[in-house]
């Protein structure tokens, strides 16, 4: 059957993940409904990534197999006329027949906002987790740049995380201030668990005192999670891109330019 591939949006806001549970609402759920209706035809859905509940994607990327003869640019239209306003399908193409979504993802870009003022906002309550305490934005930088590197990230596991092999890559980590809005932006080959919210809760409390400068680097020598921060909440969390082996050069430009339109 042929193997069709999609970029997928949405605000996780109202979702228990992308992953379908028994008894909540989940992002592929809501997607596999959209192709039952669309088909008549139960469709299982991969994802690149199984994010958490109340995160976020701009980019996930989706694979399923299907008998239909609807040309694969056209699923786009189609399911964006099912799908709920907090999911939309921004491209839809053919993938070849061996291709994975999840196994053969090459990197991840993902995004962590924060909004650093004495008062929350009314506007970015659902994608910017609220920092009171002020926050020195080119500390929590200087600090970043310890993950860069193939490092062991056992400090960076969730507790009670099943991953056997922690050891993963990170190509680029950068923090910038833009107002009153703060943006942890990292490129990586592969993420543990939590392991984004867990750096940018070190980051935060780094960047307002409440940790030493060093933390990360104290953490990834000793593999202990006691040295890092809180994990972050889940809301300021985006999937912005995943890349795969035909696209991995755009990923250098692709960070930058994310980077340089917050900066501006």
């Amino acid at each position: 059957m042929p193997r069709i591939r999609l970029t997928v949006e949405y605000d996780g806001t109202n979702y228990s993940g992308w992953q379908r549970q028994e008894n909540a609402v989940s992002v592929q759920q809501r997607l596999e409904e959209a192709l039952y209706k669309l088909l008549r035809e139960d469709t299982r859905v991969t994802g690149a990534s199984r994010t958490d509940a109340g995160v976020h994607a701009l980019g996930q990327t989706v694979h399923f197999d299907t008998a239909s003869r609807i040309p694969p640019e056209k699923y786009a239209f189609a399911l964006n006329t099912m799908l709920p306003d907090d999911i939309r399908v921004r491209a839809s193409t053919a993938a070849a027949d061996d291709f994975h979504a999840r196994f053969h993802a090459k990197g991840k870009i993902y995004r962590y906002m924060m909004f650093n003022s004495p008062h929350a906002s009314a506007l970015f309550r659902n994608s910017h987790a609220h920092v009171m305490n002020p926050l020195d934005a080119a500390l929590m930088d200087a600090e970043a740049q310890a993950m860069i590197g193939t490092h062991d990230f056992k400090a960076f596991a969730a507790s009670g995380s099943v991953a056997k092999d922690t050891v993963r890559t990170i190509y680029a980590c950068r923090v910038a201030r833009s107002g009153d809005e703060v943006m942890l932006l990292v490129h990586g080959g592969g993420f543990l668990y939590n392991m984004v919210r867990i750096l940018a809760g070190t980051l935060i409390q780094v960047g307002c005192g409440k940790l030493e400068r060093g933390a990360i680097e104290r953490a990834l020598e000793g593999r202990s999670r006691l040295s890092l921060g809180i994990t972050a909440p889940p809301h300021g969390l985006t999937l912005m891109r995943v890349f795969y082996e035909d696209d991995t050069d755009e990923a250098e430009a692709c960070f930058d330019g994310i980077l340089n339109r917050f900066s501006r």
